[in-house]
């Protein structure tokens, strides 16, 4: 029994410095043995090779032997094997110029087959053709969507290039650009990339863009061209086609002119004007804000609008609506006349200075009404409006007797005429007495 309990005693005592003998001891960690596991084909990256790529390209479209509806059908075969997604550039570049582009314009000559006939640089310039080619490239990208997006990018690439191309690629270019502009392959502001110092010396971006201009009202008339310079918004941008010492409107006229595109001239002015009207009423509104005197304002007015070719009728309107739009009316309608009187009163020698001729009073009498026609607590503060502006020598006699007679706006006539009925009337009284006066000197 004694011994039994001994031996059970050691036990028990080397179990218990078991776990301080091993934490003693350095514990190497276990090695793993066996097989290496290969990386699966798929996730490997395969290296980029733009050449190669052209090449199989290349030799495709060669097989097709110029027939475009042949080398369709391979580039839309092809798409399952090769890898357009990542090589979308290279199909267009190849399908444009028939090789690879480098920078500069020029076509890559290394590789096994660096350059393809059937591209639209070796094809005929005439439209017919150039419909062939622009066929191809609808189908291919209704086909594979993703290539919309880079086709877009890749012209911005291409135009920057087309200095380098001959003149007669250039030519080709232009028209297919036109066709890719009506049909939406391409956005008309990608021809803003023109705007480079090297491509505007030796006018290369304006023949370029004539040609575009001219191929779209050809193809689709002037309204579609007149629409594509408004979505780009190119009309109020198309001096900056032309070389830097020849940029004026006298040069836009004569360049545009000589190609048919006078339509886009008159666009580009209306645009250039509204502009110009923009830029007169914010500095006319700051101006107004600081508090400058009204004789400090109107020889900025008139340098601004003699500049511009704004006439004083449109001036008279721009001045109008900035002084009205700084008033603080009174909510209470009969008194919001005479506030509205004293206020404008303050600018008359502005509106006089301006509202020299006929039309320019006719256009005041005009804005006027429409602004009371149009606020509807000023109806009736119309007649005292006008009879403040007719004491202020800002309108004449015989303006008002014209307006009365025949206004050029509808908007409340009625109750307008009726207003002035009684102040007319005195002053047609006024004119026939002055008329009997004369005649009895």
């Amino acid at each position: 029994m004694c011994y039994k309990f001994l031996t059970l005693s050691k036990r028990l005592l080397h179990n218990l410095s078991l776990p301080i003998y091993c934490m003693s001891q350095k514990v190497e960690k276990p090695v793993l043995s066996g097989q290496r596991i290969k990386t699966r084909k798929r996730d490997e990256k395969e290296k980029y090779d733009p050449n190669g790529f052209r090449d199989a390209l290349v030799q495709g479209l060669e097989r097709a032997g110029g027939d475009l509806e042949a080398a369709y059908k391979f580039l839309d075969a092809a798409g399952s094997k090769l890898d357009y997604r990542r090589y979308g550039e290279v199909i267009f570049d190849v399908l444009i110029a028939g090789g690879l582009l480098l920078p500069g314009g020029s076509v890559s000559m290394d590789g096994e087959t660096p350059k393809t006939n059937t591209c639209i640089f070796n094809a005929s310039e005439d439209m017919e053709t150039m419909h062939n080619f622009e066929q191809v490239f609808v189908k291919l990208m209704r086909r594979y969507k993703y290539l919309e997006k880079m086709f877009e990018e890749e012209m911005k690439k291409v135009l920057v290039y087309i200095k380098g191309f001959e003149p007669l690629q250039r030519v080709k270019l232009a028209r297919m650009t036109a066709l890719w502009i009506c049909n939406g392959c391409v956005p008309p502001s990608v021809l803003l990339v023109l705007v480079n110092e090297h491509l505007l010396k030796e006018n290369v971006a304006l023949e370029f863009v004539l040609e575009v201009f001219a191929t779209v009202k050809n193809e689709r008339g002037v309204a579609s061209l007149v629409t594509a310079l408004k979505k780009g918004q190119l009309e109020g941008r198309l001096l900056e086609f032309l070389p830097l010492n020849r940029r004026s409107e006298e040069s836009l006229a004569a360049m545009f002119g000589a190609r048919g595109l006078g339509e886009v001239v008159r666009l580009h002015r209306a645009q250039a004007s509204q502009e110009a009207r923009r830029e007169l009423t914010r500095v006319l509104d700051e101006e107004l804000n600081d508090e400058r005197p009204v004789r400090d304002i109107i020889p900025d007015l008139r340098d601004m609008a003699q500049k511009n070719n704004i006439p004083d009728h449109e001036v008279v309107a721009i001045i109008w609506q900035c002084v009205m739009a700084r008033g603080e009316w009174n909510k209470k309608e009969e008194l919001l006349a005479e506030q509205a009187a004293k206020h404008l009163r303050q600018y008359t020698p502005l509106l006089a200075a301006f509202a020299h001729s006929a039309k320019a009073e006719i256009a005041l009498l005009t804005k006027v009404q429409e602004y009371c026609y149009e606020n509807m607590n000023f109806m009736r503060a119309f007649s005292k409006l006008v009879v403040m502006l007719y004491k202020s020598e800002v309108v004449s006699e015989e303006v008002i007797l014209r307006w009365y007679r025949d206004p050029n706006s509808s908007k409340g006539k009625l109750m307008f005429l009726e207003q002035m009925k009684k102040f007319v009337e005195w002053l047609q009284s006024a004119e026939e007495e002055s008329e009997s006066g004369e005649e009895e000197d």
